[in-house]
């Protein structure tokens, strides 16, 4: 992660990190929530396939690519499909936390930020599992998609989606795979400076071939979830502390009293300014004029 997030300093405010454990326990009982969450939403399985049917009509009537374009061209190799059910059972959970680690060290005011974007991201999708369960497409007979995990494998899921005690598999829209992938990559552009940092816009984009691919989840899936996510930001922006503490990027010219006071060099007091004097102003500048006319006899 380092060539990617090169910060050109220490962020200054550790005074601005939460406490440790306090934060572990936040981000630890809000998952819990969240898993909870899903599992209440469960059962409704009638429900999750007339919302699946309305979806893929939507998209087809809206000229949305197919999602079967994205998984034919990667079950040409059974090495790559086996790599995107790796990157989407393996990376979701992983990538996330060190995110969040990296930023909470590096970044603190940047990580606050950062966290409460995601419970209020994770909050919403949460709600919409609960009002508009959803049958992902690989369940959709209608979509004639392979369900990837379960024939290349792994599978993060079981194989009997109404016994599954492990996740709500009715729960596609909108994809936090897609919506926390994307914040990945808005956080660390926003929290460094290096020009690289616009490569991890690469991981939400690879995240989005794998959920389509693998028969996870829908286009719409990742439409909605960046609605959200977007909502999330416009409602809580990063504070102004944090997008001010950086330096000039490297090999900026700064001016000769900054580059002194940097080197430790005496810095001597500004002078004060004087205006130069003016000069004096002819107190009767038409009296040469005036007494050449008086000479001539034309004036009285």
């Amino acid at each position: 992660m380092s060539a990617l997030t090169e910060p050109v300093e220490r962020e200054p405010h550790t005074a601005a990190r939460p406490p440790l454990v306090r934060e572990l326990l936040l981000v630890v009982g809000l998952f819990l929530v969240y898993k909870v969450g899903r599992q209440v939403a469960s059962g409704h399985v009638g429900e999750a396939f007339h919302n699946a049917d309305r979806v893929w009509s939507f998209e087809r009537a809206v000229h949305l690519p197919g999602e079967g374009s994205v998984q034919r061209a990667m079950l040409h190799s059974d090495a790559l499909t086996h790599v995107a059910n790796t990157y989407y059972a393996a990376v979701h959970f992983p990538a996330i936390v060190l995110f969040l680690a990296w930023l909470y060290w590096r970044r603190p005011r940047h990580y606050v930020w950062v966290r409460r974007v995601l419970t209020a991201l994770t909050g919403a999708a949460l709600a919409l599992h609960l009002l508009v369960p959803l049958a992902p497409p690989r369940m959709l007979a209608e979509a004639h998609l392979v369900d990837t995990g379960q024939v290349y494998g792994p599978s993060v899921y079981g194989s009997a989606p109404a016994t599954d005690s492990v996740a709500n598999q009715y729960a596609a829209m909108p994809s936090l795979h897609f919506g926390w992938a994307l914040m990945i990559a808005i956080g660390l552009i926003a929290a460094t400076r290096s020009r690289a940092r616009w490569l991890w816009l690469l991981h939400p984009l690879v995240t989005l071939l794998v959920i389509v691919g693998t028969a996870n989840h829908y286009w719409l899936d990742s439409l909605v979830a960046t609605a959200l996510l977007a909502l999330a930001l416009a409602l809580i922006r990063l504070p102004r502390e944090a997008a001010g503490t950086r330096r000039p990027p490297a090999g900026a010219k700064l001016p000769a009293r900054a580059a002194e006071a940097g080197t430790g060099a005496p810095v001597p007091a500004p002078t004060a300014f004087v205006p130069a004097p003016s000069a004096p102003s002819d107190p009767e500048p038409y009296s040469e004029p005036v007494r050449a006319l008086a000479a001539r006899g034309a004036c009285p």
